[in-house]
Formats: C-alpha cells, sequence, structure tokens
C-alpha cells in the first residue's frame, strides 16, 4: 500500500533560490528516475546556478513548491522559447516534478499557476509542454486545467565537438 503524507497547511510557490540548488538537483534526480531516464551528469548545481542566476534576465527560470517547514516538494521550470510557424514567443515548461507523497494535494495547480503568472509577466499568451505518452496521472492533470495536446515525437541529436 502507497501511504501519502498530508501536506500541512498551505505551500507557497516561489522563485528558486542559490541556497535551493542542492534540493532542486535531488528533485531533477527522482524525476528522471520517474520519467526512465539517465540520471543527471554530475555538476546540474553549477550548470543550473548560471542558466538561473548568472545572466540578467536568467535564460531559465524555476519555481518551488515550499511547504510550510520549509521542505521543497516539487519545482517547475520554464524558458522562453519561438514559434516559427506562430511568428511569436511562447513559455516552454520544460519541467513539472512533484515528490510522490505530495502529489494530490493542490500543489500542481499552484506550481501551474506560478508558471502561467511567469509567462504573463514576459509577455507570453502560451506556455507548451511535453509529458511521457505513458503518464496517464499526468495527462489527467493537464487535461483538468484545460489544456490539449499534439502528437508529436520529441527528437535529441547530439552535436560532435568541432
Amino acid at each position: 500500500m502507497n501511504e501519502r503524507e498530508d501536506v500541512p497547511g498551505p505551500a507557497a510557490v516561489r522563485h528558486a533560490r542559490p541556497e535551493d540548488l542542492p534540493r532542486v538537483v535531488e528533485l531533477v534526480a527522482e524525476h528522471a528516475a520517474y520519467e526512465k531516464a539517465a540520471p543527471p551528469t554530475p555538476g546540474l548545481a553549477d550548470r543550473l546556478a548560471r542558466l538561473l542566476f548568472g545572466t540578467e534576465p536568467p535564460r531559465l527560470r524555476c519555481l518551488v513548491a515550499a511547504l510550510p517547514d520549509g521542505t521543497l516538494a516539487g519545482y517547475a521550470t520554464c524558458a522562453p522559447e519561438l514559434s516559427t510557424w506562430d511568428g511569436a514567443e511562447y513559455l516552454h515548461m520544460d519541467c513539472l516534478h512533484l515528490t510522490e507523497a505530495s502529489r494530490g494535494h493542490g500543489l500542481g495547480p499552484l506550481l501551474t499557476a506560478a508558471v502561467r503568472s511567469e509567462a504573463r509577466a514576459l509577455g507570453l499568451t502560451e506556455i507548451q509542454w511535453q509529458t511521457p505518452v505513458w503518464n496517464d496521472g499526468a495527462i489527467r492533470f493537464y487535461e483538468r486545467l484545460g489544456a490539449t495536446s499534439k502528437e508529436k515525437r520529441r527528437y535529441a541529436l547530439p552535436v560532435d565537438p568541432a
């Protein structure tokens, strides 16, 4: 039996801070394992620090769900991207992940609302993301939010060093 912990009181969603990076990296590793992907390579905290805090405006944005005791229970990352077909920018949500114990307690909608606010603050009118086709729980969650999906496959092609 899988027992879930109660999430006490209201959680707060905020932008990640440098001191959050060790926990964010743990959450990223948990997310990768959940999606049956390779674990993050060493040095992820340093790479994320550069993307999140090394430029103004930041290249990447990270929002965290913090429980009342300060524990980070999840995160969402996003960055502005371009659509050639629309000739417009949109906010790409690269990740949204909650610990298993924190799912089903309203944190997902809070993180999604924060990503929407981020898009609004950037003057963007759409958020796009993807999820594995087997992730039925996420698909149901996104559809409850009113999101629609497009059938596509995502490919990756390594670039050989010059």
